[in-house]
């Protein structure tokens, strides 16, 4: 049984899992915390003036009539002791307190070999073919192929491992798992193709968010989290990919990236990412 409390802090802005937590532990429930007051909130570790004022807020019986549309509507919810959510999420240092799903999930295929593909939103033409054939490789190998669903690299990785269709491909988003909030728009057949095709939307952003650069950076751990393997394919040292590979490495993933001239993927073969 989903725990609405906890979700209801899950959904406020900067939270996260290591606050919710602390409220947890020192309130004894996450429903506790949410009668608590804002002077005995603020006695909890990096809860502040404006997150105590926000937990205060809380609107629990909203959200809980919104959970049950949400299911109806095929959209999952995983929170952080759900035994469906992903092993390998749940070790890193700040995982999501509540996934949003909408697609196939199979936690056990999901905690098996997992790959993240990702990279520039302009790719070369080399980059191009590289992204389409490694993705489909390690798709044919059994590997859920991760990416981010975004412009070029992304879309090239969920693209080839759906034409291989060995394993689903999950598509992590920075807004909401509703075709109405895909973003870019443009890829919205693409997210109902891998949601059809035996793949994953994956949020933790609740269903009606839009995406927002914030959201598309944090979402960047995510993608890394669920996986063994990172693998920038392209990107400039300014490129997003470069942030999923720091996080990559936070995390102890193994990072990979190719020998092309780009600036990024020679900054990180200069520090010491693995070459394909």
């Amino acid at each position: 049984m989903i725990d609405s409390a906890w979700v209801a802090l899950s959904l406020i802005e900067r939270i996260g899992s290591v606050r919710l937590r602390a409220l947890v532990e020192h309130f004894g429930s996450a429903e506790a915390a949410l009668r608590a007051n804002t002077t005995d909130l603020r006695r909890v570790p990096g809860i502040g003036e404006k997150i105590a004022a926000a937990i205060c807020a809380v609107d629990l019986a909203a959200v809980e009539a919104a959970i049950p549309r949400w299911e109806h509507e095929g959209i999952r919810l995983l929170t952080l002791y759900s035994a469906a959510y992903p092993a390998r999420l749940a070790q890193i240092a700040d995982p999501p307190p509540t996934l949003f799903v909408r697609g196939h999930w199979d936690t056990a295929v999901v905690n098996g070999d997992a790959v993240a593909i990702i990279g520039t939103r302009t790719p070369s033409r080399a980059g191009i073919a590289a992204a389409g054939r490694i993705a489909g490789e390690y798709a044919a190998q059994g590997w859920v192929v991760v990416s981010g669903l975004a412009r070029g690299i992304d879309s090239i990785a969920h693209r080839n491992a759906l034409a291989v269709a060995t394993t689903p491909t999950l598509a992590v988003l920075g807004g909401g798992v509703r075709r109405a909030r895909i973003y870019p728009p443009e890829h919205g057949e693409l997210a109902e193709d891998i949601a059809r095709g035996g793949g994953a939307l994956v949020s933790e952003q609740p269903p009606d968010a839009e995406s927002k650069p914030s959201y598309l950076v944090a979402r960047n751990r995510i993608i890394t989290g669920l996986c063994s393997r990172v693998i920038v394919i392209e990107t400039t040292v300014e490129g997003g990919a470069m942030h999923a590979a720091r996080r990559a490495h936070e995390q102890g993933r193994e990072l990979c990236t190719l020998d092309l001239p780009t600036s990024g993927n020679q900054q990180l073969i200069a520090e010491g990412a693995r070459v394909l």
